[in-house]
């Protein structure tokens, strides 16, 4: 543990102890007047000086305390008995060191500071510890409980204290006012908190030569869920790294929750329950630690306030990359480096990070199978990918090759490649997942159909075309009806030239049908050559390269059919009249020929399925954050999930 004299305005921070800045120091040798440092309102001043007084005369009136230690009390026998597993201290045991802090998190009713034992008869003797005095009854109950941990797992005592921090004993004050107080006796680790090891500049290599990766390691990270407790308490200050023994380690248990409060039988089914629901809490706090330890920005509390709120309304996890895209932008100070971690290894940072933050406690990852993850195992311990994992990644990789914005043929095979790749491994064919995953706001990601390019072409108007979003609602539950809505937004550049300004004139396509929703099959490659409906794109020769992939060594064992198929099951889509709106910010100045210019444009730009609805025919993939429609030409639109108003699209 690392407690500091005066510092201008550090944040300084350990053994789960975040300290704020209302830092201070002083000697524990007499109540003498405190001095702060930081800035402190008269509020925070009185509050600070009244709690750390008291107990710094406490600390200091050593011979008083002793008295009253000695004085037998029918309460501090039954805390005794309470507590029998643990060494019952004396302020007289400690020289008090001139280190001081406030609590974890700033908490008023905390306060810590360093001691060296002087008791030459125990086991301690010239250690470090640091003191933690806790002032109210919730404080001491959480201390008390800290202890109350240590003795469910005290047969595995040393595998315990080498991931938390050590508890060595306690130390019982009461006062004269009714109210005592309760001196938690802890390990000193030498270390600042997870958010003091963020804020360095150099973090990441410094805490890659600290910290121990071996499998010893890897083996103790489950040891609290294993033996039946849950942490309920995990955040960034709460969690440290130890130089001493390497360790990652967590702070005091004093919220440790049972899995089996009421001492009923672990088999039973809300047993299961109920540690299924503990165990997914500090799945979902781990997943906030890891979103702050990759992208820097979530220290901001402004960004992370949105992070937070995106999840608390309810917005799927998985579209946390296009959240995060739109609130840093592309072209961040900071270069994006979090991102471009999270993107690596086909997006299996994103995905590991939905998986801890999934909103139903039962979707969420266990510890050990986040351990196996190929994001957490890297190159040095290579896993065997699950099919969700495999799909993620095809996913990723089509979308990041869609954000390139390059459509040069090699592109364009690769990204006709991956969508046909996701097709064969649909994890949703039935009509009945669609009616559930299919209602959402989705943004156009690419289209495999014919695209304009480069060209010395003269268009009639010069228009830009801006986000181009599909909204699906599903019309009555107990109906497959959908209402599908394209929404494309451009703006209009007058004049003969294109201008360095790109603003001009916005305006708005809409076009409105109605789909029914069926079973369907879509003919894929042995088909009857002399079909006149081919629903399929590309040459003969890239659909043996696929056939064959799909049947060689490493694709055969995870493909869900044993030999290639002729057709594939997918969701068939029957479209009513359709319903064209334009609309302009600026009315043209009245000049229909514009208007009509304008509207073949865009015809001329945008995939044909988008302007007529009805040239949709079925889709072939859907899952949280992706969709892959196919037109009545055979070509695929591949859409992402957009989150703004995905509970509200009409």
């Amino acid at each position: 543990m690392a407690l500091y004299r005066t510092v201008p305005n550090p944040i300084l921070e350990s053994n789960g102890l975040a300290y704020s800045a209302r830092i201070f120091s002083t000697r524990l040798t007499a109540p003498v007047p405190l001095h702060f440092t930081g800035k402190f309102s008269t509020l925070d001043w009185r509050r600070h000086k009244r709690v750390c007084c008291s107990s710094f005369r406490n600390a200091a009136s050593t011979s008083s305390m002793e008295s009253q230690e000695d004085a037998p009390s029918a309460l501090t026998v039954c805390l005794e008995e309470e507590l029998d597993h643990v060494v019952r201290f004396k302020m007289s045991d400690f020289n008090i060191l001139g280190f001081v802090s406030i609590g974890l998190g700033g908490r008023a009713d905390e306060v810590v500071y360093e001691a060296k034992v002087k008791d030459r008869g125990s086991p301690l003797y010239n250690t470090r510890v640091v003191l933690r005095q806790l002032s109210s009854v919730q404080a001491q109950r959480r201390g008390k409980r800290a202890i109350e941990v240590l003795k469910k797992l005290v047969r595995r005592k040393l595998l315990y204290h080498s991931y938390s921090m050590q508890v060595h004993g306690y130390i019982s004050l009461p006062a004269s006012g009714g109210s005592g107080s309760f001196i938690l006796v802890h390990g000193y680790h030498g270390s600042f908190s997870l958010r003091h090891w963020l804020q360095q500049s150099d973090w990441l290599p410094t805490l890659e030569a600290t910290l121990a990766l071996d499998e010893e390691s890897v083996r103790k990270v489950n040891y609290l869920h294993s033996h039946g407790l849950a942490h309920t308490e995990l955040r960034l200050e709460n969690v440290h790294i130890s130089p001493v023994d390497r360790h990652i380690k967590v702070g005091t248990l004093g919220n440790a929750a049972d899995f089996c409060e009421d001492g009923s039988n672990s088999s039973s089914v809300d047993s299961m329950d109920r540690r299924q629901m503990m165990i997914a809490f500090d799945m979902r706090c781990l997943g906030f630690i890891m979103a702050r330890m990759v992208i820097g920005e979530l220290m901001d509390p402004l960004i992370f306030a949105k992070f937070k709120s995106f999840l608390t309304k309810g917005y799927d996890p998985s579209c946390l990359r296009e959240l995060m895209l739109e609130t840093l932008g592309r072209s961040s100070p900071y270069g994006n480096p979090g991102l471009q971690i999270l993107d690596r290894n086909w997006g299996a940072g994103w995905h590991l990070l939905s998986l801890l933050l999934a909103m139903k406690p039962s979707q969420r990852i266990s510890c050990l199978d986040a351990l196996r993850h190929p994001f957490l195992c890297g190159p040095r311990w290579r896993v065997v990918p699950s099919m969700d994992i495999i799909r993620w990644g095809l996913g990723s990789t089509a979308t990041r090759i869609s954000e390139e914005y390059i459509y040069r043929q090699p592109q364009r095979s690769r990204l006709a490649h991956f969508i046909d790749l996701m097709e064969m491994l649909n994890p949703h064919p039935k009509p009945k997942n669609w009616l559930e995953l299919l209602p959402g706001k989705w943004r156009l990601l690419y289209c495999t159909g014919k695209h304009i390019g480069l060209t010395l072409r003269q268009p009639p108007a010069r228009v830009l075309i801006g986000d181009v979003h599909l909204t699906v609602t599903r019309e009555s539950k107990s109906k497959a009806k959908l209402s599908f809505v394209s929404d494309i937004g451009f703006s209009i550049m007058t004049g003969q030239d294109w201008p360095h300004n790109k603003a001009g004139k916005n305006g708005r396509l809409q076009v409105n049908s109605s789909f029914s929703l069926t079973a369907g099959r879509r003919l894929y490659l042995k088909q009857d050559k002399t079909t006149e409906q081919k629903f399929y794109l590309g040459s003969s020769s890239s659909e043996e390269a696929l056939a064959q992939k799909f049947t060689g060594k490493k694709w055969r064992k995870i493909t869900p059919f044993k030999e290639f198929p002729s057709s594939l099951p997918a969701a068939k889509l029957a479209s009513s009249d359709i319903d064209v709106t334009m609309s302009f910010d600026d009315p043209l100045n009245g000049d229909i020929g514009m208007a009509k210019n304008v509207l073949q444009e865009l015809r001329t730009q945008i995939p044909p399925e988008i302007f007529d609805l009805s040239k949709l025919v079925c889709g072939t993939y859907v899952d949280s954050r992706l969709l892959v429609l196919r037109g009545v030409n055979g070509s695929a639109l591949l859409f992402s999930r957009s989150f703004v108003d995905r509970n509200t699209a009409s």
